[in-house]
């Protein structure tokens, strides 16, 4: 109800128009009639101030609850009067009958509607509403989250004390207001029946409320120590929920509360559970003690508690438990504590849940036959208890994650048992001999079997499901002993063994099977005849694998839609793009030289990964019908390393959605950071959110590079760039959060000689382990409730940890980006660790939570361990995840490190770092140099800014269609051959000093565009410049490439028309004799999401969320778009006529080449030690 914000064109306006109206009594000579716009909205009636007018002050008058009536004294007028005490009366009189009647029949029916419910939760409310007053006819009302006071000022009449104007309203939410007090006025509505109070911070309960009827009580997250024994008189009252106060024993006043029957006190300071209380309250059947610091259980002079049904311990401090005191128990939960033994009463259990404890032995007595669920993961179990068996109504046993070495026969001959998880434990065999058993889903993961039954998939009519990941499985089970099969089994995971070609026939005998995972075993190659079989095959996972080729038989799978066969040999491209159904594939990291496409793409093809192919060239034709698809992933070309230098870190990553085809994670990776001489990788996961991992993608290397110029801490400036993230995402309007790991690689710029630091941050479960010496370095932390600090400062701002370990619901990490509605509770503050690199440091792993949450960190270390591609690991373990079960959202970066003793800068170059191991640094001059007279060049076509195409071309074309061109005759330079290039300067391994005869030319793989030249060269009619090779779509350059940053503006000041030496080009985009500031080189300092799903480095740095609100919108195109039809001005072609000579030539060149390199010996006994490089 109220003013719409514009009368004339909102959706709720119902009727309109201009009549004469006059206000009050209408018999009062005072009141006169005017004309005046008269408007039906929503549930009220509007009157402008102003004749003839919209504009103005409007007069809002409420109609429901009110009354429309007909004025008999005057012809076609009609009288509308709100409700309550101070009701108002507006008289209108209508032009014609028709108008009249359709006021009346309109206005009626709103009059006669009553609000029965309001929710103002979470409106910044600091007081009521006046409009709030409107309907005296509330019975649900929720102020819940606002801001609201006792009594916030003296001028306003519209504090909580109005509340009692409500005589009708049946519930009432005050929750989380920081009141302080008891709202005192709330006792004086009669018919309130529900009250909550919780999370305003009261201490103390007043009696008056003990007068009240009510039936369901709220007072979780406050300060109180006691109850008042007033209580005792509210006979109706069936519900008090006590959790998260400071109670250190049960109040004896619930003994009189005959109606309960859950007692509901979680988040206490109990230390010791006295069943003698208990015996008092015959009425309580549920009993609700979570996260308390209970130790143990008081039993004296108590024989049976045989009224409570449901008991819940868990997140304790229990080192035992004896509960077979609870006789009647049906529903026992004990998980998290510190348990190593355990009895319970059998008679009529029917769930135990006590995993996460370290129990060793388990004792239930009698065997309890209501039995239906038992969860006893993650303990010490070594073997399963005999009763278990004998149990004939259980369904479900989760038995993973323990010492288990062996399961007996009789357990699969139980007809109840559908679901067995028996992963994680050191299982050597299976029983051999299995009859007909009815499980549907076995999970026997990460054991130790080499087989398994042979008539396992003979007698398991029922099997829907087999996991046999990790394991040591040479050889499946057949699956009938004729052409006739019963197997139903419709998803197989046996990933990571060391299967062979032999057991793919035995695949068909499952001709119902929809995901198959058979990723990292021996498979060399996959009949096209068995695969033709598996018609109803959905999924296929074939990675890591030594196949050749996908048969084509693929493609009687008409509802495959996944196919995964990266880490292969595979060497053409399958057909897998005639699947109309075909919605992710990937093919990285194989040998793949083509791509075959049909004239149009599947309709339904979301992401295609053809990275770590280098042989694979693409043209622009290709290039641009791949580009549609939404996440397309290609090599990107890369520049290469001016230094000669060995890399220090390289990268790889991977993401993957989750079921719901959705990508909740974000990846990011800047291997040129700031100064050149840094890193900084990212991985960031929304769980079920789309939009955050994104905006903290493309925001948070900003925040990070600002953070560096103000602090050097390591500590600070990552704290605060969460902190001022946390900030960012608040001002956006995004109310969910994400959790966030980064890796931070630099190198103290005031000491050249130093060591590279690796500091580590994250919040949530992003986290990030580092390989040193084979062994996991954990440098995250995950907080969690189970983490004690954690807990007790959850405790102390009064959160509600709800029954699934979430606070208030919303997310079970306790220091996690976003959720500012969870302040304090919920904080961004990041857990950060710095670590010093040495050459014992061989990668380091960032991964999401779903990485995580399926593999441990020893078992990731250990997987990527000796995979020498950083893609090719990030896929290993995203693969392997996904095997073992995880369903969610992965995202994956792997770094691998070469730190050697060498690999650290010791350069006197004026306190101008180094530039950066493995990449270009951020000037380099390109000298092109006179070549021999018969050599054939071509006309230059830049002046220094590398052309886009080189972005259009794959990895692959760029070094594989021309050869080496480097020249072997003695190098020309503009400096005294005699003397060195710069005396006493102090030179490393990594930036020797430039000498005449010792420097050798490198193939420049820059692609040089003529639409940016400027140096009059691009007429035919010019002569060419020697050293100048092109192909037709790339040209190379010989050039040499010195280490002299120092002396950069010495090389810069020379004239380009007036150099001897042939032509200058800078790589700088500023102009020539400008020095080029760290944080404006052209690899920026961020990394953001393409088009086609990569991570690639900015231009310059920005910041969306202070544009914009709304999450970034992928680019339409993608990275490597190609145009349609490139531009034949843009590019230096080579007649034909001409083509068959350059050819010659060069295969010339390249023999003489070959012939002086093996022919000349240099004399390098003179030369110091530090000039022993790489070049």
């Amino acid at each position: 109800s109220g003013k719409p914000h514009s009368t004339g064109s909102s959706e709720r306006i119902q009727l309109s128009g201009m009549y004469n109206v006059r206000k009050g009594k209408i018999h009062l000579p005072v009141n006169r009639w005017t004309r005046r716009q008269a408007i039906l909205c929503g549930t009220c009636l509007i009157v402008s101030s102003v004749k003839e007018s919209q504009t103005g002050k409007m007069h809002v008058l409420p109609l429901i609850g009110g009354k429309v009536e007909e004025v008999k004294k005057h012809q076609h007028c009609l009288a509308f009067s709100s409700s309550g005490p101070q009701s108002q009366t507006y008289y209108i009189c209508f032009d014609n009958f028709t108008e009249y009647l359709r006021w009346l029949r309109q206005a009626s029916k709103v009059a006669s509607q009553r609000i029965s419910s309001v929710d103002l939760s979470c409106c910044s409310l600091e007081h009521l509403p006046a409009n709030l007053f409107y309907s005296q006819d509330l019975t649900h009302l929720n102020l819940k989250q606002n801001f609201l006071r006792l009594n916030p000022s003296p001028s306003t009449s519209r504090a909580l004390s109005e509340l009692q104007r409500f005589t009708k309203l049946k519930s009432l939410n005050l929750s989380n207001n920081n009141l302080g007090d008891f709202p005192l006025a709330v006792c004086s509505i009669p018919t309130l029946t529900e009250l909550n109070v919780s999370c305003n911070a009261l201490r103390s309960i007043p009696a008056v409320v003990g007068e009240m009827h009510k039936q369901t009580f709220l007072l979780d997250g406050n300060f109180l120590q006691s109850l008042p024994d007033e209580l005792e008189h509210m006979h109706q009252l069936s519900y008090v929920s006590l959790s998260f106060n400071e109670f250190t024993d049960i109040p004896g006043v619930l003994e009189k509360l005959t109606a309960m029957d859950k007692l509901c006190m979680s988040g206490n300071c109990m230390d010791t559970l006295n069943l003698q209380v208990l015996k008092r309250m015959p009425h309580i059947k549920h009993v609700d003690l979570r996260l308390n610091s209970i130790r143990r259980l008081e039993a004296d002079e108590v024989d049976f508690l045989h009224h409570v049904t449901q008991l819940d311990l868990r997140d304790n401090k229990l080192g035992e438990l004896d509960a077979t005191v609870f006789n009647n128990v049906e529903v026992l939960h004990c998980e998290r504590n510190q348990l190593v033994t355990l009895k319970i009463s059998g008679y009529f259990l029917k769930a135990l849940y006590a995993s996460c404890n370290e129990l060793v032995h388990l004792d239930v007595y009698p065997v309890p036959n209501c039995l239906a669920y038992m969860d006893i993961s993650r303990n010490h179990l070594e073997s399963l208890p005999e009763w278990v068996c004998d149990s004939r109504k259980l369904e479900v046993l989760d038995v993973g994650h323990n010492q288990i070495r062996e399961l007996p026969a009789r357990l699969f001959y139980n007809s109840s048992l559908r679901k067995l998880l028996a992963g994680h434990n050191v299982l050597g065999r299976l029983p051999d001999r299995l009859e007909r058993t009815q499980v549907e889903v076995l999970d026997v993961q990460h054991n130790q079997l080499l087989e398994l039954p042979s008539n396992l998939l003979l007698k398991a009519d029922s099997l829907r499901f087999l996991n046999a990941s990790a394991n040591k499985l040479e050889m499946l089970p057949p699956a009938t002993l004729s052409e006739e099969t019963h197997s139903i089994l419709q998803e197989l995971y046996l990933t990571n063994n060391n299967l062979t070609d032999k057991c793919v026939p035995l695949l068909t005998g499952h001709p119902h099977l929809k995901i198959l995972h058979m990723a990292y075993n021996r498979l060399q190659s996959f009949p096209a005849s068995k695969m033709a079989k598996l018609e109803e095959l959905e999924e296929i996972d074939i990675s890591g694998n030594k196949l050749k080729a996908i048969p084509t038989t693929i493609m009687n799978c008409r509802r495959m839609h996944t196919v995964i066969a990266h880490s292969n040999c595979i060497e053409v491209f399958p057909e897998v793009m005639q699947l109309s159904e075909i919605k992710c594939v990937d093919l990285s990291c194989n040998e793949l030289s083509e791509v075959t496409l049909p004239e149009n793409l599947p309709p339904k093809l979301q992401e295609l990964d053809l990275t770590g192919n280098p042989r694979l060239a693409l043209d622009h034709k290709t290039l641009e019908l791949l580009n549609n698809i939404r996440c397309f992933r290609i090599d990107q070309p890369s520049a290469g390393d001016a230094s000669g230098a060995p890399a220090v870190w390289s990268h790889g990553y991977t993401e993957a959605s989750g079921v719901k085809n959705k990508l909740c994670v974000a990846a990011l990776s800047a291997n040129n950071f700031c100064d050149s001489r840094e890193a900084l990788y990212g991985v960031f996961d929304g769980d079920r959110n789309v939009e955050v991992p994104y905006l903290l993608q493309c925001t948070m290397s900003d925040i990070l590079a600002e953070e560096l110029q103000k602090t050097k801490n390591e500590e600070e400036y990552m704290i605060n760039t969460f902190i001022v993230m946390q900030r960012k995402l608040g001002t956006a309007g995004q109310k969910l959060g994400g959790s966030a790991v980064l890796c931070h690689i630099k190198h103290d710029p005031m000491d050249p000689g130093g060591c590279f630091t690796l500091t580590s941050a994250n919040v949530g479960k992003c986290q990030t382990v580092l390989c040193r010496n084979g062994k996991p370095l954990p440098l995250s932390r995950c907080y969690v409730m189970s983490c004690e600090e954690e807990l007790k400062r959850i405790k102390q701002h009064k959160a509600i940890i709800t029954e699934d370990g979430k606070v208030n619901g919303v997310t079970d990490s306790t220091r996690i980006l976003g959720y500012t509605f969870l302040h304090p509770s919920v904080v961004p503050r990041p857990h950060v660790q710095s670590i010093t690199l040495t050459p014992q440091d061989e990668f380091f792993i960032l991964g999401s939570k779903g990485l995580w949450d399926s593999l441990s960190m020893d078992e990731a270390v250990e997987a990527v361990r000796n995979v020498p591609d950083a893609l090719a690991a990030a896929k290993k373990l995203c693969t392997l995840a996904q095997s073992y079960g995880c369903n969610d959202s992965i995202s994956a970066v792997v770094v691998q490190l070469n730190v050697t003793e060498d690999s650290f800068c010791c350069c006197e170059l004026s306190g101008v770092p180094p530039p950066s191991p493995g990449i270009f640094p951020q000037s380099v001059n390109v000298v092109i140099k006179d070549r021999p007279t018969d050599a054939l060049g071509m006309p230059s076509s830049s002046s220094g800014m590398a052309s886009e195409i080189s972005s259009e071309i794959s990895t692959s074309e760029m070094s594989s269609e021309v050869g080496s061109t480097a020249s072997d005759e003695p190098p020309q330079v503009a400096m005294n051959e005699s003397s060195p290039a710069y005396p006493g300067e102090q030179r490393c391994m990594l930036h020797p000093v430039c000498l005449s005869n010792s420097f050798q030319r490198q193939l420049s793989s820059a692609t040089f565009s003529s639409a940016f030249s400027d140096n009059g060269l691009d007429s035919d009619d010019e002569e060419p410049i020697e050293g100048v090779f092109t192909n037709g779509s790339r040209v190379e350059v010989e050039v040499d490439i010195h280490c002299s940053r120092a002396k950069e503006k010495q090389l810069l000041q020379v004239p380009v028309e007036a150099s001897d030496e042939g032509i200058v080009i800078s790589a700088n985009e500023d102009e020539p004799g400008l020095p080029r500031k760290a944080e404006c080189s052209a690899t920026g300092t961020i990394g953001r999401r393409r088009g086609n799903g990569s991570v690639a480095p900015h231009e310059r740095s920005h910041n969306l969320i202070e544009v914009a609100t709304d999450a970034p919108l992928r680019k339409t195109g993608g990275y490597f778009a190609a145009p349609a039809q490139p531009d034949p001005d843009d590019q230096f072609i080579i007649p034909p006529e001409l083509e068959e000579e350059v050819k010659e030539i060069m295969k010339q060149h390249q023999e003489q080449q070959q012939q002086q390199q093996q022919q000349r010996q240099y004399p390098m006994d003179h030369l110091a030690d530090y000039y022993d490089t790489p070049l």
